[in-house]
């Protein structure tokens, strides 16, 4: 990183023209996760009813360059760009694109349970500073915990 070129996380929403299987799913990420470490770029992708949330950590240049490949991929639309600060380090270093779909397991979950990332699009810039917090902590958690399948 440079002056000219800091660090930066970007979060950003879009809606899928079409929801994707989890073969789609598969490829998207593997075609991202390698992109991504060509391109010195890190972070999480959630995905929920057609509906992503990523977060992208890396130079600024680069992440804007998959910004505007995000912005053109036709599989794309509504995308809207949540938050972009400046990171002194990154949060997801270990990760080129770390992955959670969201399901709930069990409809006694329903309390508390993120059911939709709509509220991210519309609230304002502190709610959704915290809300992605929320998305960060629960990801970095559930990535941490060995699977029990």
């Amino acid at each position: 990183m440079t002056d000219a070129n800091p660090l930066v996380s970007l979060v950003y929403s879009s809606s899928a023209t079409r929801p994707f299987d989890e073969r789609e799913l598969a490829e998207l990420l593997a075609v991202s996760r390698a992109r991504n470490s060509a391109s010195d770029i890190t972070g999480m992708l959630l995905y929920r009813r057609g509906e992503f949330v990523q977060i992208l950590e890396g130079p600024r240049s680069d992440v804007e360059e998959v910004m505007e490949k995000i912005g053109r991929d036709p599989r794309h639309h509504d995308v809207r760009v949540l938050i972009e600060e400046p990171l002194h380090e990154r949060r997801f270093a270990e990760w080129t694109m770390g992955y959670q779909s969201l399901v709930a397991a069990d409809p006694a979950m329903a309390s508390g349970y993120r059911d939709s990332f709509d509220d991210l699009r519309v609230g304002d810039h502190d709610m959704i500073g915290r809300a992605i917090m929320e998305l960060t902590l629960w990801f970095r958690v559930r990535e941490s915990v060995p699977s029990r399948g």
